[in-house]
């Protein structure tokens, strides 16, 4: 028999002392279909996603924990659709009071099962499972300690983790259980049960202060905290500013439990880890040139530098269906451009959303540190990166040597990239290179109230159809992307100087808007569009 649970309070060792498979719930979905029909829209994604694989998976029995009203939903739901669903109460204090009550709802729970399953519970079978997992964690020399905190994360997650860094502890939802060492021989029970519910503390208690002791007195262990939130989960959303106090590196994700966003996901952990790594030992390599290639979602940006630093060649060209065949092209053509060969080149090094399609690379690095070190090169009075792209956006904080301090990306939405300006351009039937120019001269202050690119090129439409004149509805475009930018750099507290990168940078109604809303003048290099790539090749020679 198999039973699912979803919360670290679950007693999973009772359930397998029943001698009964206890898995734990790591939806991974596509859609929310059946959700949606059964649930409000703005469910917790968790537990819509715990819906749709209840359905398409065909459980049939389940244990929950009453931890939020999403989960109260979800049993609701589910008590009628599945043969066995069981709903332990859990207190939200801690006191003797609270522990007896837990008790007695693990004792609620034993007794359903026995109905449910015909089978009896042992204490002695409890003994045999407690002790199989005494077991202590092995860390691995000469990598990054990380605290996971937050709401519950995905099994994919933990392990794109775990490949760099060795996770001390896991607090999240579906983290690490209590401490089952030294197991009694009397009075198991009770000790059980006391074990369970003393465990680190979810944001439902009303005492929640032993999670920041625990870090408070943990915090020399570990090099940075991963905060991971689910969308619509408000309890992890408040909790985020407060760790800021712990004054460690912190970098915080959010999922909705698709797939859709892995990509883009793992560039954050990537350029959080790489941060968190300093710099590395450099080893000496006579290395005569090195290629740096930035395979992004609208272009694959390449370029060859010599052993002094210095251009060989360059060259853009349009991202593909397929960014291996992108990168294969752009590569050819940088070494025709260069009169080279590939065998003259000493290392290649891949960055940007494509880095690990490319295999003819040597060596790949995320466009976050790609970007800080470009930008430090070309300029070290440089500390804020704004990089707009065709799909995304960035804000990265660097220091006097290039180092990453802080960044922030924009979240699947198209608002604030150069698609918004994309998606205009089209409406308004202008080329988007004269976009710029073309905001220069507008005469008339007109703001476009849409963040969405979508309802924003109805918006276009509507002005359109009032006659506004395309200069001045061109300008209110450069406005909202701005504001969009800056909303987002403020997430990474952004000091002066400031660099802009991608190719929004050539458009000088966008610039000229950001340099007014930060007070500050930017840094526009001669090719922006290369600095990551640029980056890349830097990092060659490291």
């Amino acid at each position: 028999m198999t039973l699912y649970y979803i919360c670290k309070y679950t007693p999973v060792e009772i359930i397998e002392a029943f001698r009964t498979n206890a898995i734990n719930i790591d939806p991974s979905v596509s859609s929310f279909d059946n959700a949606d029909a059964l649930m409000h829209t703005n469910v917790c994604f968790y537990a819509k996603g715990v819906l749709e694989y209840c359905i398409k998976n065909n459980v049939k029995e389940l244990v929950l924990v009453n931890c939020c009203d999403s989960i109260k939903r979800l049993y609701d739901v589910l008590k009628n659709k599945l043969r066995f669903v069981h709903l332990i109460d859990l207190p939200n204090k801690h006191n003797q009071c609270s522990l007896d009550l837990f008790k007695d709802e693990i004792l609620k729970f034993i007794s359903a099962y026995e109905k449910y399953s015909k089978k009896r519970f042992s204490i002695n079978e409890l003994s045999r499972v407690l002790k199989s997992k005494e077991e202590k964690v092995k860390l691995k020399p000469g990598k990054i300690n990380i605290a996971l905190l937050g709401a519950r994360a995905k099994d994919s997650l933990i392990k794109t983790i775990e490949k760099e860094c060795n996770v001390m502890f896991n607090f999240t939802c579906t983290g690490d259980h209590s401490n089952f060492s030294n197991v009694p021989k009397t009075k198991l029970f009770d000790w059980y049960v006391q074990q369970l519910f003393n465990t680190f503390p979810c944001l439902r208690m009303a005492d929640v202060s032993k999670r920041y002791e625990v870090l408070e007195k943990s915090k020399e262990l570990i090099d940075g905290i991963i905060y991971n939130t689910v969308k619509f989960c408000d309890f992890y959303n408040f909790e985020y500013m407060k760790l800021k106090n712990i004054n460690k590196p912190i970098l915080k994700i959010e999922t909705d439990y698709t797939e859709k966003g892995n990509e883009q996901l793992k560039t954050r952990l990537n350029a959080f880890m790489e941060s968190l790594k300093g710099k590395e030992k450099m080893i000496t390599k006579e290395t005569e040139f090195s290629l740096g290639i930035d395979s992004g979602s609208t272009s694959t940006n390449t370029l060859i530098l010599n052993k002094n630093k210095k251009l060989v060649s360059f060259i853009s060209v349009k991202t593909g269906s397929k960014s291996i065949d992108s990168a294969n092209l752009a590569l050819k053509e940088v070494l025709k451009k260069a009169n080279l060969t590939k065998e003259n080149i000493g290392i290649i090094t891949a960055t940007g959303y494509g880095r690990d399609a490319i295999d003819f690379a040597n060596k790949k690095v995320t466009e976050i540190s790609c970007h800080a070190k470009g930008a430090n090169f070309l300029n070290k009075k440089i500390r804020t990166i704004i990089d707009v792209g065709g799909q995304d956006s960035k804000a990265i904080r660097i220091d006097e040597t290039g180092k990453v301090i802080n960044f922030a990306m924009n979240d699947k939405c198209a608002a604030g990239t150069g698609r918004f300006l994309e998606v205009s351009a089209k409406t308004l039937e202008t080329p988007i290179d004269d976009f710029g120019k073309l905001a220069l001269k507008s005469k008339k202050d007109l703001t476009i109230t849409s963040m969405c690119s979508v309802f924003a090129e109805s918006e276009v439409i509507s002005l359109i159809a009032q006659n506004a004149n395309k200069e001045d509805i061109i300008q209110g475009l450069c406005k909202a992307i701005s504001s969009r930018i800056v909303a987002l750099a403020s997430r990474v507290n952004p000091e002066k100087e400031f660099m802009m990168t991608g190719g929004v940078a050539r458009n000088i109604g966008v610039t000229k808007e950001l340099s007014k809303k930060f007070n500050a003048k930017f840094f526009i290099p001669k090719h922006p569009e290369l600095v990551g790539a640029l980056g890349a090749a830097l990092f060659g020679f490291d």
